[in-house]
């Protein structure tokens, strides 16, 4: 992708965040910046493969 097209790219999407009225979790940010705790994280646990949930085999 050339240089022009590259950067006509970036203003459309810079405009679209300027622009869009999506609400924003404020509260969700403010968590994710000071580094607390996502319970969304802890939802992984089914997955066998996951960090911590690895079972060795015999």
């Amino acid at each position: 992708m050339g240089r022009g097209r590259q950067k006509a790219k970036a203003t459309r999407v810079a405009r679209d965040l300027k622009y869009s009225n999506t609400e924003m979790d404020l509260e969700r940010l403010s968590k994710e910046l000071h580094g607390e705790p996502n319970s969304d994280a802890e939802k992984n646990d089914d997955d066998p493969f996951a960090e911590g949930n690895y079972i060795r085999r015999a």
